[in-house]
């Protein structure tokens, strides 16, 4: 019989992984939950940030504690007939710290966007924290990179230096051979 040391140390591992899923959901039903929403509560109230905070837990162990800018009239309206306008909606962004399936917490950006015209953008990650890592300090990085970010999409122009695209599967040009 071959030995079985390095298989019983796999099974020893996911054991491990599989208790730490547990636990990891019992952190954040016991304590991180209500603690992401003060902090988020109070850190925008100190600032002077208008937001709402609340948790999204139609999905059982893939819960979300959501902090949003809520949803406003864009300024941007189609003229119909008769003198009626149809408006279109704007989502101001959302900061999102959402359970994973297997207890970790996925924090993500998403993006202001104006319904009707386009689509909106993918959500950005920004990490993935076990329970105990989520302290103050990111929870602060985390407003300061949501604020920058729908900061800059509000202020969206072309005056920002545009790196060339890539054209084709694996092709690169030096710009020095596009000058004449």
């Amino acid at each position: 019989m071959q030995d079985l040391y390095s298989l019983k140390n796999r099974v020893n591992k996911y054991d491990e992984v599989r208790k730490n899923t547990s636990d990891y959901r019992e952190a954040w039903h016991s304590e991180l939950k209500e603690k992401l929403m003060t902090l988020l509560k109070s850190t925008c109230d100190q600032v002077g940030l208008e937001t709402t905070v609340e948790v999204r837990d139609q999905v059982k162990n893939l819960e979300a504690v959501v902090l949003s800018l809520g949803k406003t009239h864009s300024g941007i309206y189609e003229d119909l007939e008769n003198d009626m306008k149809r408006q279109f909606v704007r989502a101001n962004g959302m900061l999102v710290y959402q359970q994973l399936f297997n207890g970790k917490i996925v924090v993500m950006i998403m993006l202001p966007f104006i319904e009707g015209i386009g689509e909106p953008q993918p959500s950005k990650m920004v990490a993935i924290y076990r329970p105990e890592e989520l302290q103050p300090p990111f929870i602060i990085r985390h407003l300061e990179e949501f604020l920058r970010d729908i900061t800059e999409w509000e202020d969206y122009d072309d005056d920002e230096k545009q790196q060339p695209q890539k054209i084709g599967f694996n092709v690169g040009y030096n710009l020095d051979d596009l000058k004449e």
